[in-house]
């Protein structure tokens, strides 16, 4: 039947799964896939530490396929061991961790525990945690502690399909103490997400070769003053030299200056003399007599009056 070989399948895959946590415990197992192919059995072991799990010279992945050769029958297994990066958003590896603290330090520690775990986790980025740790902690009664930090999705798809959950049992002297550890990793897209574009940065381009041209002219002229500075000085004999031929005509000039105001001087004089011409004299050449006739002509008049 069909149906009872899926079945058989399903829970032969199961003990070998628990019969490899129990054989690498202290390794950080994250996820144990087992896969058919062609030359046999393939099982992917996803963890922290690899190098416990090869051994030296690849001693421990030996006695592992002898040993499930010899107990589940399996004909040619082959094992591959993979690395996981972020073993802190990891959730299997985080409730491991906390397991064995806890056996290890017993329930006294468990707040310092539970606080540091959570720091870590949301240090390697993840959105939200939580850790539900139950039992007899710290006394004889049963409790549970909740430590949580962040945002955590608790309904809908988003909390089935982007929340890593894992369930871990730690044995102490109290009792058997259970913990759930949930964890919210980063690249979760929620719904009701919005991403913010940035504007186009083809305008601030052009501006920044506009900059680069200007500067590169200011350059070339600081370069030209450079040259000119540097060229050589003429000698202090040289300059005597020409200030020596400059000197006459520097006299030449002052001797042209002090001529100018004499010919002024006489055309003044000639404009004072036409002034006192009247207006006559300019029209006629005998101003003269005409004056002397108009006087005689006056006595004349004056004379007859008196008589």
């Amino acid at each position: 039947m069909i149906e009872r070989d899926f079945i058989q399948q399903k829970t032969k895959e199961y003990q070998i799964k628990k019969h490899l946590e129990s054989k690498l415990k202290g390794v950080g197992i994250s996820s144990i896939v087992l896969k058919k192919i062609p030359l046999g059995e393939k099982i992917i072991i996803q963890a922290a530490r690899p190098s416990l799990i090869v051994g030296s010279k690849g001693a421990n992945i030996r006695e592992l396929t002898t040993h499930l050769k010899k107990n589940f029958g399996l004909e040619n297994p082959q094992i591959e061991i993979a690395e996981v990066k972020d073993y802190f958003l990891d959730a299997n590896i985080v409730a491991s961790r906390i397991a064995g603290s806890l056996e290890r330090f017993g329930s006294a520690r468990f707040k310092s525990i539970g606080h540091r775990i959570l720091e870590n986790i949301m240090q390697a980025g993840a959105l939200g945690v939580e850790v539900v740790l139950s039992g007899k902690i710290p006394g004889a009664r049963a409790r549970s502690w909740r430590f949580y930090q962040g945002y955590l999705k608790k309904c809908g798809d988003i909390a089935f399909s982007g929340v890593n959950k894992a369930q871990e049992t730690a044995l102490l002297k109290t009792g058997i103490i259970g913990i759930r550890v949930s964890i919210m990793p980063p690249n979760v897209v929620l719904p009701d997400h919005v991403e913010i574009l940035d504007e186009p940065v083809q305008v601030v381009v052009e501006e920044v070769k506009e900059e680069k041209k200007t500067t590169k002219k200011k350059t070339t002229k600081k370069k030209t003053t450079k040259k000119k500075v540097a060229e050589p000085k003429e000698s202090s004999e040289e300059k005597k030299e020409e200030v020596k031929a400059e000197s006459p005509k520097v006299v030449e000039k002052a001797e042209e200056v002090t001529k100018e105001p004499v010919v002024e001087e006489k055309k003044v004089e000639e404009k004072v003399e036409e002034s006192t011409q009247t207006p006559e004299e300019t029209k006629t050449g005998e101003p003269v007599q005409e004056s002397q006739s108009q006087e005689d002509k006056k006595e004349e008049v004056v004379e007859e009056k008196k008589e």
